[in-house]
């Protein structure tokens, strides 16, 4: 008997009770959550110098000491998401998450002090664990195995549009309003304030949009704290364990070059290159901006390889692309010349595959009741990555030299497909659902 067809959209299929208009939200939430989480990062050197006039030698350290504040908030948090994402929903944590990110941006650049700048960091950082911890869930909650890879691919396209727009157009906001005659603390409020209320709107309509189905029902009536233990037993298996120690260093990835890289070029821009703080700020956009272009390309290309290879197999190989990638700072003196930007393109190219190829491969591994939970526990071991590379690649920043966050990225890369070399044979797949694998063998 052949089994029907189901729905797609850009050449996915759904799963079943899935529409296309949830996917299609699935795809906005995307879009719009990057574009956010982007924005705010590579903004932070800009509110430093204009906002609060803190001395340059100082950035490294504060980027740093907000990037580990974001990652303790968001370390106590991503469990939480998780396990409450599989009890009640994946809509309200959504909700959740906008509802914070817009406050966070809203409030931003009416800091008066830098610890108050922290305690907004952590407001925003709430948010960012939320909708981390959602899109890498419903990515795979809204298609069959077979096309897992692909709807990573696909999502990380639309996220990469987010964050180009992001970087190449919304942080030139302030810019934009400077040159039409703000003062540039009153420009910054007023861009902050436009995409603070943007953020909130979108948060309200994916509400509607997107699928109100539960995944399970057990998970339901399951207590949180078994829930989140359920998830940590999880690592236990080899491919999950790829899949939590990938994590680690792939959302580092995504720090260093929405932080770090813009850090680099807005000091060194402002400091040697004389340029003012909104020229040197649209300069890393930038730089920036061709990085995440990259990822656009290259991110349909890692998940169309996430379905065609072992899981395990393109997990290894994004993670040698990726530490090659951020290794290659290290042949960079000018941040201003043309070599960054070859820079940004291998960056960009590595960021994407690190990121695209670990969610198929933890949906593989682990049955459905805990899915949620399991992908809080993977974004729990990237809000780790990012601590670290944070606070350490900060300081290394400070008192060595500022490809000093990207190198050690790329060594914790190497490290990660060494052990993904030594577990891959282990790897065995979780067994899918009778319906799912029957429906999963049809082609269109």
């Amino acid at each position: 008997m052949v089994a029907p067809r189901t729905p797609r959209v850009l050449g996915l299929r759904l799963a079943d009770g899935i529409g296309k208009g949830n996917m299609w939200a699935l795809l906005t939430l995307a879009f719009f959550s990057t574009l956010a989480i982007t924005f705010l990062p590579a903004t932070q050197a800009y509110i430093l110098t204009t906002v609060l006039g803190v001395p340059r030698e100082q950035h490294g350290t504060i980027v740093g000491s907000l990037g580990v504040a974001a990652e303790i908030a968001m370390l106590v948090s991503l469990l939480w998401y998780g396990a409450l994402a599989d009890r009640i929903g994946r809509r309200p944590i959504v909700l959740a998450g906008f509802t914070l990110l817009a406050l966070g941006a809203l409030l931003f650049p009416w800091a008066g002090n830098t610890w108050v700048l922290h305690a907004l960091r952590v407001v925003f950082a709430f948010g960012v664990a939320a909708l981390n911890t959602m899109l890498s869930t419903i990515a795979v909650d809204y298609v069959r195995d077979r096309w897992r890879g692909r709807s990573y691919g696909i999502t990380g396209l639309f996220g990469g549009v987010g964050a180009i727009v992001a970087t190449m157009v919304v942080v030139k906001l302030p810019r934009m309003f400077e040159a039409q005659g703000m003062e540039p603390v009153t420009a910054a409020r007023v861009a902050f304030a436009i995409v603070g209320v943007g953020i909130a709107l979108v948060g309200v309509i994916l509400w509607f949009s997107l699928s109100p189905k539960r995944i399970s029902e057990t998970a339901a009536r399951t207590p949180l704290t078994s829930l989140i233990a359920a998830g940590v037993r999880q690592g236990r298996d080899p491919g999950v364990a790829l899949a939590y120690a990938a994590s680690f260093v792939a959302r580092a990835d995504l720090a260093v070059v929405a932080g770090f890289l813009s850090l680099w070029v807005i000091n060194h821009g402002t400091h040697a290159g004389g340029l003012s703080g909104a020229e040197a700020l649209a300069r890393a956009g930038a730089v920036v901006g061709i990085a995440y272009s990259m990822g656009l390309i290259a991110s349909p290309v890692f998940g169309w390889l996430g379905d065609r290879m072992k899981r395990q197999n393109v997990v290894i190989l994004a993670q040698l692309v990726s530490a090659g990638a951020y290794l290659s700072t290290l042949f960079i003196s000018d941040p201003l010349g043309s070599g960054m930007f070859v820079v940004a393109v291998l960056v960009g190219i590595g960021e994407i595959a690190a990121i695209t190829t670990i969610g198929p491969l933890l949906a593989q591994q682990v049955p459905a009741d805990v899915r949620g939970t399991a992908y809080g526990v993977q974004t729990l071991c990237g809000a780790a990555g990012i601590l670290i590379v944070s606070g350490l690649g900060g300081w290394l920043y400070d008192v060595w030299r500022p490809a000093a966050p990207f190198i050690l990225v790329g060594l914790m890369g190497l490290a990660v497909a060494c052990f993904g070399l030594v577990v891959r044979r282990r790897v065995v797949p979780s067994p899918l659902p009778p319906a799912e694998d029957e429906a999963a063998a049809v082609r269109a």
